[in-house]
């Protein structure tokens, strides 16, 4: 199972690093999204950002070799890549307000088809808070959510209408789960790639949305 749940997430970040292009300025979330650094084609330049205060950001470090003041805003350890950069908040949130950042890959409780994005919050439950966010998905030119098709206990993620509190409304572009690639589009949700494996009926079954395979 811990083998199979690791190829899911790896899968994902495969795939949301085949969206980015050279050049491209990119925030990667937390959890899954952090992944994505690690598969960026060789052939392409990615300059990765973190909201705590780091452009430059490369792969995870080898096992010993992590340094303790290096991490990225989910505080996991991360390497800076010659070029990198070091600098305080007030900076980090001007780059992502300013309109700076391509694109931003975050996780999800929910998306819909509309395009909206709950990730912060479950009502009743203590959490971190809303982080950066909601300044992530209103900054950046194109919003990316990476994310399992359904919750551990297999409730769709990926639904009609949001019912957890929003980060943001209609701003997500692409959804890219465990089970493939979906576009949000003014029609709805349209289907651009399965996972290898995965039907369309498998996928509409664990989708609480209509998904369309034609535009």
């Amino acid at each position: 199972m811990k083998n199979d749940n690791r190829a899911r997430r790896e899968y994902i970040a495969r795939r949301v690093a085949q969206e980015l292009k050279d050049g491209d300025v990119v925030n990667l979330g937390i959890g899954i999204p952090t992944m994505v650094a690690n598969f960026v084609p060789p052939e392409i330049t990615v300059i990765f950002h973190s909201e705590n205060g780091f452009v430059g950001i490369g792969p995870s470090p080898q096992v010993g070799e992590e340094d303790p003041d290096i991490i990225n805003a989910g505080g996991q350890p991360v390497t800076i890549l010659p070029g990198g950069a070091f600098f305080d908040s007030t900076v980090a949130f001007g780059i992502i307000r300013g309109g700076h950042l391509d694109i931003a890959v975050l996780g999800a409780l929910e998306v819909d088809a509309q395009g909206n994005l709950a990730n912060w919050a479950i009502p009743g439950r203590s959490g971190p808070g809303m982080g950066g966010a909601m300044d992530l998905v209103s900054g950046a030119k194109r919003v990316i959510v990476a994310t399992e098709h359904t919750t551990k206990d297999g409730r769709p993620k990926i639904v009609e209408r949001c019912s957890l509190p929003l980060t943001g409304g209609q701003i997500v572009d692409l959804i890219v789960s465990d089970l493939g690639v979906l576009e949000v589009t003014p029609a709805g949700l349209l289907l651009k790639e399965l996972r290898p494996g995965v039907t369309i009926d498998e996928l509409q079954a664990k989708t609480a949305a209509e998904i369309r395979d034609k535009p």
